[in-house]
């Protein structure tokens, strides 16, 4: 993975605010805050996991460039990862 990542400070940087956004949620369920409260906060982590699914993808999709030039082992890798991010 270490040669597909292009900054490395960024990427940890998002993953430290998605631990703190969930580590937040955990709070706020502890401390038996609103549901809405709650709701918003796992909403806020979703979006900032899907985030750094999207950047990681990208930088997976560059370095590994697909082409239309038929059958590539790395597109059907891609297609997986994003299927089951969707799931």
């Amino acid at each position: 993975m270490g040669h597909a990542i292009r900054d490395k400070t960024k990427l940890l940087a998002r993953i430290r605010r998605v631990v703190g956004q969930a580590q937040a949620v955990e709070r706020a369920l502890a401390a038996d805050e609103e549901c809405a409260d709650v709701l918003r906060l796992i909403a806020a982590t979703r979006g900032a996991m899907s985030a750094l699914m999207a950047e990681v993808l990208a930088e997976h999709i560059r370095e590994h460039g697909l082409s239309a030039k038929g059958p590539n082992p790395d597109s059907d890798e891609v297609a997986e990862i994003v299927r089951a991010y969707l799931k």
